[in-house]
């Protein structure tokens, strides 16, 4: 477990009071419903659109779209997407996991720069 929890983010000490509560919290949601009213509390409006699209974006690049179509789709950046993608292809997997979990179909329009899912 302490290897994992380095790995997850050695800047961030996920043993904390806050950090364990965090988790809890979000383990303890048990509809769609729950979840809309817990991040809307927790986020803001904008913080909300930025984490969907970052889902949108790893999503995209799961299914080998290119950069530009996912720039113009999500409105992130080039370095966001860069940086997703990254996580996307690293070992922790927490991508993979949720988007293997998800049932959400894209039908891209334009493929080639992106990343190929592997399981």
């Amino acid at each position: 477990m302490v290897k994992l929890i380095q790995g997850i983010g050695p800047k961030i000490d996920w043993n904390t009071k806050e950090n364990k509560q965090l988790i809890g919290a979000i383990l303890s949601l048990k509809t769609a419903d729950e979840a809309k009213l817990f991040l809307r509390d927790l986020m803001t409006e904008k913080e909300i659109t930025e984490f969907a699209s970052r889902l949108e974006a790893a999503s995209l690049l799961s299914q080998d779209v290119q950069y530009n179509t996912i720039i113009e789709d999500t409105g992130l950046s080039s370095a966001t997407i860069a940086r997703i993608a990254k996580w996307l292809k690293g070992s922790l997997g927490g991508y993979r996991l949720v988007l293997s979990r998800i049932s959400r179909h894209h039908t891209p329009s334009k493929l080639g720069k992106g990343l190929l899912l592997s399981s």
